[in-house]
């Protein structure tokens, strides 16, 4: 009898959560420094930004959201600090079922906000560190062309075009090597999807060819199959 009340006790424990624990994102953490503004928890289903939800913050700056998510896929905190500025107002993240953790300061939101709990987030970061150093490298390349005072003669020219096309080059090429060596990972449907569409049509096919049932039937994999099927 005194296991029978245990086990009723515990079903109704989780019953009151609500949700499937499979398919709930929690997303919590705190602004440092933030006493009053606006949080928006947004995604794209389709097309269109939407707001999943919202909060208002006063005081301490710490929030919290949960949510049906139904497969991982990008997900943006969006604070509005009603400064009249839109800058570093906006952090993505590759959200998951499960509790996130997200914790900046209002004033550097974007740009130091230290996110923890999401293991596709942790490959997006990845991917992310290098290629912002192959396109850092390609932002140096343009504007040692357009410098005027180089006076560049045509051979130049051509050889940092040449040096430009390599580097980009390389990007694509890492960008697929990622993808093909982390088939078990949600971020690998999004890079095909999002990052390289205009790749060569056989090396987004063997992505997509490579994924693991699980990564195929998510979001960003189903959508790679309709894009493959129209291309």
């Amino acid at each position: 009898m005194k296991k029978l009340i245990i086990v009723l006790v515990s079903i109704l424990v989780l019953s009151s959560c609500g949700g499937n624990p499979e398919e709930t994102l929690i997303v919590t953490g705190k602004i440092k420094g933030l006493k009053k503004g606006m949080l928006y928890l947004q995604h794209v289903p389709d097309s269109v930004l939407i707001t999943v939800d919202s909060l208002a913050i006063n005081g301490d700056g710490n929030f919290s959201f949960k949510t049906k998510l139904v497969s991982p896929e990008l997900y943006y905190l969006y604070l509005n600090k009603k400064d009249n500025n839109d800058i570093n107002d906006r952090i993505t993240f590759f959200a998951e079922p499960g509790t996130i953790t997200i914790n900046t300061d209002w004033n550097t939101f974007d740009t130091t906000a230290k996110i923890s709990g999401s293991k596709s987030h942790e490959k997006l970061e990845e991917y992310r560190k290098t290629m912002s150093s192959i396109n850092k490298r390609n932002i140096e390349i343009m504007m040692k062309a357009a410098q005027p005072e180089n006076q560049l003669s045509q051979i130049s020219i051509d050889s940092l075009e040449n040096i430009s096309n390599r580097n980009l080059q390389r990007g694509y090429a890492y960008a697929i090597n990622f993808a093909l060596n982390n088939k078990n990972s949600f971020i690998a449907p999004y890079i095909a999807l999002k990052e390289i569409p205009d790749a060569n049509i056989k090396y987004l096919d063997s992505i997509y060819d490579t994924l693991s049932p699980e990564v195929a039937n998510s979001k960003y994999g189903e959508e790679l199959a309709i894009f493959l099927k129209k291309k």
